[in-house]
């Protein structure tokens, strides 16, 4: 059923889309608040059919790397994936990814440009099976006629990247020319001006590089965190057998120790029990030479 705004606005279930900017300045607050709503987070299969583990993996793969990334460097970059998007009065497309820069970072369910005030700057696609055209053709004209600042392309089934940007505004224009211009890779990589990174292909993965340093996503982080743990509890164990080592000697000395005292000890008793000894002897031979004078003396 379609619904009429008093704006002219008409909502068609069918084929939902957002105002006009015409439209949307001539609605009140509540009015745009009720177009918003009306609109659809649900995005239709057609829109983002299904291509299997390899396209799954290449977009969870890049939002992860890209959102721990920013979330790290602290720098606001609300990133996106297989989002309901809405331009005024386009049709809505749902990228694989998307990035708007310097946009209040909390969770959506769909992104109105009129909405949010602004459009976005970057999406990437990746393409696995299906209509290749959908991706080398349309999006690239209808994401620059859009103003989308730039557009990458991974072919994941042929193992190529495209990469694709806006030129500068002309002097004395302030408006961006909305054609595309082709990215030229350097040593294999494309350099992002939006997300001030570059990507390359690595083996069938598409990587994010900051400097010479590459972006980890989820799954290599939890590898190399969880390799970090193991060389900690393997240092944890190796300090405790030396510990336990040490602890050992330390008895084992104990143990001398004790021994090498008895045996003083014993040693000083017999040095105590020779001179009691010799002072009988010299005692009971004191006597008898005095015994001995005595008897002489008769």
């Amino acid at each position: 059923m379609v619904q009429p705004l008093p704006s002219g606005y008409f909502f068609d279930p069918a084929d939902p889309r957002a105002p006009t900017s015409d439209q949307w300045a001539r609605m009140t607050p509540a009015e745009r608040a009720r177009v918003v709503d009306m609109l659809p987070a649900e995005v239709p299969l057609e829109l983002m059919p299904p291509e299997g583990d390899p396209h799954r993996k290449a977009k969870r793969g890049a939002l992860d790397a890209l959102d721990g990334f920013f979330r790290r460097a602290a720098r606001k970059v609300y990133l996106s994936s297989e989002l309901g998007v809405y331009y005024p009065g386009e049709a809505r497309f749902a990228p694989d990814l998307l990035a708007v820069l310097d946009v209040a970072l909390h969770d959506r369910m769909k992104w109105v440009v009129n909405d949010e005030g602004k459009g976005l700057d970057l999406v990437i696609e990746v393409h696995v099976a299906g209509d290749r055209a959908k991706d080398e053709q349309t999006n690239v004209d209808r994401y620059a006629r859009l103003g989308i600042r730039e557009y990458f392309l991974f072919d994941r089934a042929r193992l190529r990247l495209h990469g694709y940007r806006l030129p500068a505004a002309s002097e004395g224009d302030p408006s961006r020319p909305r054609v595309y211009q082709r990215l030229v890779p350097q040593a294999g990589r494309f350099t992002s001006e939006v997300l001030g990174l570059d990507l390359l292909l690595d083996g069938t993965r598409l990587r994010f590089f900051a400097g010479n340093a590459p972006l980890e996503d989820a799954d290599e982080m939890i590898a190399r965190l969880g390799g970090m743990l193991d060389d900690v509890i393997a240092r944890q164990e190796e300090a405790q057998r030396l510990a336990e080592e040490l602890a050992a000697q330390l008895d084992r000395e104990r143990r001398l120790l004790d021994e090498e005292r008895r045996l003083l000890d014993e040693e000083r008793r017999l040095l105590d029990e020779e001179r009691r000894l010799r002072e009988d002897v010299e005692r009971q031979l004191a006597e008898a030479r005095a015994e001995i004078e005595r008897l002489k003396a008769r």
